[in-house]
């Protein structure tokens, strides 16, 4: 049963085929995904597609997806989950978006909170990575605010739009 977990304002549950229009909605827009290391969007078909990903590597224990909705609002406003999930190494990276209309809110923060200790707690990880482009400022001061350590530069390590970029390596260990 795919775990659903609460914060003070939000419900972090399993994305489903009806959330199609709001994973298009984020995946398409330009300013969400230009430090993604993936083209925007361009149909609601890619919505559904990334939704079956997301089931498929949950179902073969490869990674968890969870849609971020407010409490008393329908309708998913991004998503964070881990991937590169590794039982035996007990480690995974982290993964996050949420759509600019509600960036500057702190809702990431509080559901970076809210998985890193799922992680830790409930999937018995020792370490969360995560990997972000250099130029994605707002994205490192979130992971650094969560106590998040930056390792290094992975040189050229993700392509958006055909194009290689460096990432930082952050870490959060138990």
């Amino acid at each position: 049963m795919f775990p659903i977990l609460e914060t003070e304002r939000m419900t972090l549950r399993e994305i489903t085929e009806s959330d199609s229009p709001e994973i298009y909605q984020c995946f398409s827009n330009d300013d969400l995904t230009r430090f993604y290391g993936q083209d925007s969007f361009e149909s609601i078909e890619q919505a559904r597609e990334i939704i079956e990903k997301f089931a498929e590597n949950y179902k073969e224990k490869r990674a968890i997806r969870w849609g971020i909705e407010r409490k008393g609002i329908p309708g998913l406003i991004g998503t964070i989950g881990f991937h590169a999930y590794l039982p035996k190494n007990r480690r995974a990276e982290i993964g996050y978006e949420l759509h600019p209309d509600h960036w500057h809110k702190g809702y990431m923060t509080e559901a970076l909170k809210e998985i890193t200790a799922f992680g830790f707690n409930e999937l018995g990880l020792t370490r969360i990575g995560a990997v972000v482009f250099t130029e994605n400022v707002q994205s490192s001061q979130l992971l650094k605010k969560a106590g998040f350590a930056e390792e290094g530069i992975l040189r050229k390590y993700m392509y958006q739009n055909g194009v290689p970029h460096d990432t930082y390596m952050y870490s959060l260990i138990k």
